[in-house]
């Protein structure tokens, strides 16, 4: 064999070898990328729940359901009679 063509057939290897572990690492890369992005999801997600529980605990805390009896047992609130109503008339905006 000519080491000329000896010479070829070695770059070529290289250059093949070069491309393959170049397809591996993009691969590698590819995966871990898509890994990190499942972790973004799945934290995005818990936090979109943690918000709607978060609200619906409000809710039921400032609902009249729940103010009312509070408001009775801690304050000593409640209704009015006909008597302890006073009605505010309120004036024009000018």
């Amino acid at each position: 064999m000519d080491s000329a063509l000896l010479g070829r057939a070695a770059v070529t290897i290289a250059v093949l070898l070069g491309s393959l572990g170049y397809v591996t690492w993009r691969q590698s890369r590819a995966l871990e990328t898509l890994a990190e992005w499942d972790e973004l999801r799945l934290s995005t997600a818990v936090a979109r729940a943690t918000v709607v529980e978060v609200e619906r605990e409000i809710q039921v805390l400032t609902s009249r359901a729940r103010v009312v009896p509070e408001a009775r047992e801690r304050l000593g609130m409640h209704t009015p009679d006909a008597s302890e109503l006073v009605i505010l008339l309120s004036e024009p905006a000018q």
